[in-house]
């Protein structure tokens, strides 16, 4: 796919939110070259179903950058940590949560960056959400804010004027429940997603941790049914 459109680079993890994202960059008329990454997390089937979204929204390219954040540990993704499952919305709505990966999106921001610089690109989308998340202190504005300021001083391209970098998050005011909706509006087929911390060995989700929590009442609250099938049908009420 070849196009004289603009070059975007968009975080895919195979998620709800980044496939909106992704439908998001596409509907702007962007080129889009999507980036994953393999880097030690338990919910590795992630990746595939960023590979089913990729294909089906289509993408100039997609790639997954390999690297290891479990020689860090420190998070139940990464680490030999339970994930909290069964967590009402006011525990989710405190402190920040286990499933915290330290500095994963600073990780994940400068790998799109170095990418970015060599595809003559500056568009990064990125689908962070400080409602559902408010306790990921890398979700919030500031934090994105501050990266864009920094990768406009730490490229070649940006030194010679050659990029003006831009960190779209379209999804950081919105509730689960319009995201659906923003992405059903555009199309994203959210059975090829998967969002689930703890999957089965078949990539079943589990339904209890806070990913598939948040993911049902987004469902629930814009009256339709998850296309999902959760493990041994167990889902929130």
């Amino acid at each position: 796919m070849e196009t004289n459109a603009k070059r975007a680079v968009v975080l895919l993890s195979g998620g709800l939110d980044s496939s909106t994202v992704l439908a998001i960059a596409r509907s702007e008329g962007y080129e889009l070259y999507a980036l994953s990454f393999s880097y030690g997390q338990r919910h590795v089937l992630e990746l595939e179903a960023a590979g089913r979204v990729a294909a089906s929204i289509g993408v100039a390219k997609h790639r997954i950058a390999a690297i290891d954040l479990r020689i860090f540990g420190g998070s139940a993704l990464t680490d030999d940590i339970d994930v909290p499952k069964g967590r009402t919305a006011g525990e989710m709505a405190h402190g920040i949560p286990i499933t915290y990966v330290p500095a994963r999106n600073t990780i994940f921001l400068s790998f799109a960056l170095a990418w970015a610089e060599v595809l003559g690109s500056s568009d990064i989308f990125i689908g962070v959400n400080e409602l559902d998340y408010s306790g990921y202190p890398d979700c919030r504005p500031e934090f994105i804010e501050a990266f864009e300021k920094m990768a406009n001083l730490a490229t070649k391209a940006g030194v010679e004027g050659r990029q003006a970098l831009k960190i779209h998050t379209p999804l950081i005011a919105l509730s689960k429940a319009q995201i659906i909706q923003k992405g059903m509006d555009l199309g994203v087929n959210y059975g090829l997603t998967s969002s689930c911390y703890d999957p089965s060995a078949t990539g079943e989700p589990c339904g209890q941790c806070d990913s598939c929590l948040l993911r049902q009442k987004g469902f629930r609250e814009n009256g339709i049914e998850d296309p999902l099938k959760y493990r041994e049908g167990r889902t929130a009420e």
